[in-house]
Parts: structure tokens; sequence; C-alpha cells
């Protein structure tokens, strides 16, 4: 059996606070220790000669070297650009100058109406 008791089981849900009746603590502590049990049979089948494991395959690093590879020019960048003014992407205005207000269709935060 395990080593949770109901005492265990009350104490932490004191500390989390969440009120409990009698009948979800003990179902709780039955729970809790069917968990610690199988945790414990777990241990017990990982021998000294088995490694600490944080994944059951291999893993190696995927990343490539980060190196500079082209770089367009501004003209390049803007080439396809369905409009642009000195040097810079154009794109239609969502505020018009001084205006703090979100446009429509954007999120809002709470009381903001």
């Amino acid at each position: 059996m395990s080593e949770i008791s109901r005492a265990d089981v009350e104490h932490l849900a004191t500390l989390a606070h969440i009120a409990m009746t009698d009948a979800e603590l003990e179902k709780m502590t039955s729970e809790l220790g069917v968990i610690v049990d199988s945790v414990k049979r777990v241990q017990e089948a990982a021998g000294e000669d088995v490694p600490p494991t944080s994944h059951p395959l291999p893993l190696t690093n995927v990343f490539r070297e980060d190196t500079v590879g082209h770089v367009f020019t501004a003209e390049e960048a803007l080439a396809s650009a369905p409009d642009s003014q000195d040097s810079r992407f154009k794109v239609p205005a969502i505020l018009s100058e001084g205006d703090d207000a979100v446009p429509s269709g954007a999120p809002q935060e709470e009381g903001e109406r």
C-alpha cells in the first residue's frame, strides 16, 4: 500500500486552497496511492546499469550553421512590392495622426469599448 495518507491529502488540499469533501479526500487518497505505487514499480524496474533517459530515442542537433546567404538590396526587396516610398514598403494607414484608436476587428483589452 502507498505511503500517501488521508492527512497528506488534506494537507495538500489546504496548501492548494482546495475545499474537499470526505468522499473526495478518500477517493484522492486512493488515486494518489495508486500513482505513487506505480512510480515505485517503475523505479524498481530500472536497475543500476540503466542510465537515466530524457527521451526514448537519441537526439541530434539538426540545426545548420548560421551562415550569411544572399542578402536582398532595398531595390530587390521592393521590386515586387505593391507600393513603396523612400526605399520603404508603403502600407495603408490604419490609424490617423495622433489617433490611438484600435482598428475595427482588432482585439481589444477589457474595458476598451
